[in-house]
């Protein structure tokens, strides 16, 4: 039985601890809850199954080594962000939704501490427990303690592997591939437009006609050349359908020999496998009639609420289908989710249509805008539509993967102004 816990606060809940979650804490905390009658009567509470907040972008290379990065950087303590925070006001939960009653109002969580379940009664939600990724090398799936253990495992079977498998195609597979065969194999001089006899065979493989399907495919064709310059060839219109390890069983990023087998019948064997294929909605506590055919929730791709799921429900980030997967997207939709929460808490607190104003409108960016390194160096993208040269995505992006962003995100900075 769950326990549940009495509280004479009304809950604002936030699932989940990356970047939408953090992001709505702390802008509930500075722009929502202050401007509610009897704001003490309100308790901010997030739940995050990791204590820590990473730059999970950085991902395709800090899985190679601790010293490409500040690690006390790339992991930050999430509670540290919210000390500023009256404690009366502000709950962290470590732990993990199970499941979501949104007739009755409450979401039942395993605390991680003692693995019991605690009940809690919420007044608002906002869902933003993000999405999974079929590899453990790119996130913190299951927390900190097992994302270590998996670069640990990976790093050490590194130095003897000379066949490496990625499968997928868009940029976690595209980095990645490129940050290995830079590390493994060097780099191609200027006049050579492929790595001759690269020390590491590694293969991309993609379903795609080409890799990176959200750019352009002048600018995916640059990737391509620039992957074979490290030493990447990539196999288009072939999907992975069996990856077995060869000698016993091995976890997701497969730290053994990898027999792999494609959608057109060829077989192929990786030192390492990597499967970098998507990412998979973190739902599973959520009832089927409030989800999308694809898992993700089912969300007002204007409002952001979650309508079928009652009042003061909302959802934002990968786990929403209200816009495509993309921090720069997510960003967008923060203030107009937190300004739509903010309406309706005071339209359930006796304030009039009139008081309150009209809601706010989100509009997905549609335009091209993705950047994706190629190593340490390189890199391609386009920016609303506009083609980047190499060394603007290095500049933006290439050189620390977004890691001088995250600071003013943890710590609340980001929101400081109400937008």
């Amino acid at each position: 039985m769950a326990q549940t816990t009495p509280s004479t606060q009304k809950n604002i809940i936030i699932l989940g601890g990356s970047y939408g979650g953090i992001s709505s804490t702390h802008y509930i905390l500075k722009h929502v809850v202050p401007a509610l009658p009897s704001s003490s009567s309100y308790q901010v509470v997030l739940v995050s199954t990791s204590t820590q907040a990473m730059c999970r972008p950085a991902c395709p290379r800090a899985l190679i080594s601790d010293d490409f990065f500040d690690q006390q950087k790339l992991f930050v303590d999430i509670t540290k962000g919210f000390e500023q925070y009256p404690n009366s006001s502000f709950r962290f939960v470590h732990g993990t939704a199970t499941s979501l009653d949104h007739t009755a109002r409450t979401v039942s969580v395993s605390v991680a501490a003692d693995n019991s379940i605690e009940s809690f009664a919420y007044h608002a939600l906002v869902i933003a427990t993000g999405a999974s990724t079929p590899s453990p090398l790119f996130g913190l799936n299951q927390g900190e303690t097992i994302l270590r253990e998996s670069w640990a495992a990976f790093r050490k079977a590194l130095p003897a592997a000379k066949t490496i498998i990625i499968a997928g195609g868009g940029p976690a597979g595209i980095e990645t591939a490129g940050e290995l065969g830079e590390y493994l194999n060097g780099r191609a001089g200027w006049f050579s437009s492929n790595l001759a006899n690269p020390k590491v065979a590694i293969t991309v493989v993609t379903a795609d006609s080409k890799i990176l399907p959200a750019l352009r495919a002048s600018i995916a064709a640059k990737a391509e050349v620039q992957l074979a310059k490290v030493g990447v060839t990539v196999i288009k219109n072939a999907r992975v359908t069996n990856a077995v390890p060869i000698g016993g069983a091995a976890g997701a990023d497969r730290v053994s020999k990898t027999t792999v087998t494609l959608s057109d019948g060829q077989t192929m064997e990786a030192d390492l496998y990597i499967p970098a294929t998507g990412l998979i909605p973190n739902t599973n506590f959520v009832a089927k009639e409030l989800l999308t055919s694809n898992g993700r929730v089912e969300t007002s791709s204007t409002t952001l609420r979650v309508e079928k799921a009652g009042p003061r429900v909302y959802a934002v980030g990968d786990v929403s289908s209200a816009a495509r997967p993309a921090i720069h997207i997510l960003m967008e939709a923060i203030p107009v989710l937190c300004a739509n929460l903010k309406r309706d808490l005071l339209l359930d607190a006796g304030k009039t249509e009139s008081e309150v104003g009209a809601e706010r409108t989100f509009k997905e960016d549609t335009s091209e805008t993705q950047m994706v390194a190629i190593g340490t160096k390189k890199g391609v993208g386009a920016a609303m539509g506009w083609q980047l040269p190499s060394f603007m995505v290095w500049l933006i992006k290439g050189r620390d993967y977004w890691l001088w962003t995250t600071g003013n995100l943890w710590s609340g900075k980001q929101w400081t102004k109400e937008t």
